[in-house]
């Protein structure tokens, strides 16, 4: 909710760690077949009716009062800004998946939002024809043939796997507020950014709940297949092997792929890898 995490990390909440803030997660069905993706599951979700009461009691109150004091354009223009910062994590994980022409992208969305656009607050780059492609380092460890790993809950942050979980510290490093040495700015700055994702995503709650009889399954299914459609740039394969907590860090299809091909992915299409899957990004 990448976001509650810091850097990429919203956006994979964005879709994701919000998911942990959710409704409450049913009791385990002892005569359900389980999930192979899912062997923490009693771990998992253990912390997802942790995250799901710290939600109720915390970050739902505090972001309908942000709501109802932030003008609309106040509120789009800090969800602006924040994205902003992300694109610089995209544009690190761009070049080191060696996507030249989105990084170049990137810079040109840094340049055109950070002063047209006001150091982020107003989204010129877009109306300019320059899409957001959000990457991030557990995006870039799936390009590079390293499985997903066990799906995996963490407090607060919510649904990821253990790749994911790697990939978190890369963002970590490449957000700019990261390096803020000014701890009251960086941790006003790390709160206004949790509250403003979630209150930019109070709907969610309701749809998770009407949505299917076990949220968290639904949420877990949700989670790992939408991490997979951004790992292959909305083209992943028919079937991908995860193996179970990381039963085989190997690459997929048995060998290591050339450079810049991802292992497992399919013969290059002719569209363009380079398509956007979601211009709003991860």
């Amino acid at each position: 909710m990448r976001d509650w995490k810091t850097g990429a990390g919203t956006r994979r909440v964005a879709g994701s760690a919000l998911a942990a803030l959710l409704a409450a997660g049913c009791a385990s069905q002892p005569h359900r077949v389980a999930d192979p993706r899912d062997p923490l599951e009693p771990y998992n979700r253990a912390v997802y009716r942790f995250n799901s009461d710290f939600d109720k009691a915390f970050m739902q109150p505090l972001a309908k009062g942000y709501k109802a004091i932030t003008p609309e354009a106040v509120d789009r223009g800090i969800t602006n800004f924040f994205d902003n910062i992300d694109d610089v994590t995209s544009l690190v994980n761009n070049i080191l998946q060696f996507k030249m022409s989105r990084a170049a992208n990137d810079i040109g969305r840094l340049i055109v939002n950070s002063t047209l656009g006001v150091l982020g607050f107003l989204d010129v780059a877009t109306n300019l024809g320059l899409p957001s492609y959000k990457e991030d380092f557990g995006q870039t460890l799936g390009y590079w043939g390293l499985p997903t790993g066990a799906y995996f809950i963490l407090p607060i942050f919510g649904p990821n796997d253990l790749r994911d979980t790697l990939g978190f510290a890369g963002d970590l490093v490449t957000d700019p507020f990261f390096n803020i040495q000014t701890g009251k700015i960086h941790w006003g700055l790390g709160a206004l950014r949790m509250v403003d994702f979630r209150a930019d995503h109070l709907g969610a709650s309701e749809v998770l709940e009407d949505a299917a009889p076990d949220p968290y399954v639904f949420l877990r299914d949700a989670y790992l297949q939408r991490r997979q459609n951004l790992v292959y740039d909305g083209n992943p394969p028919e079937a991908e092997d995860q193996g179970g907590i990381w039963a085989d860090v190997e690459f997929r299809g048995g060998a290591k792929p050339a450079l810049g091909q991802r292992a497992g992915s399919r013969p290059p299409a002719s569209k363009s890898a380079e398509t956007p899957l979601d211009s709003h990004g991860d």
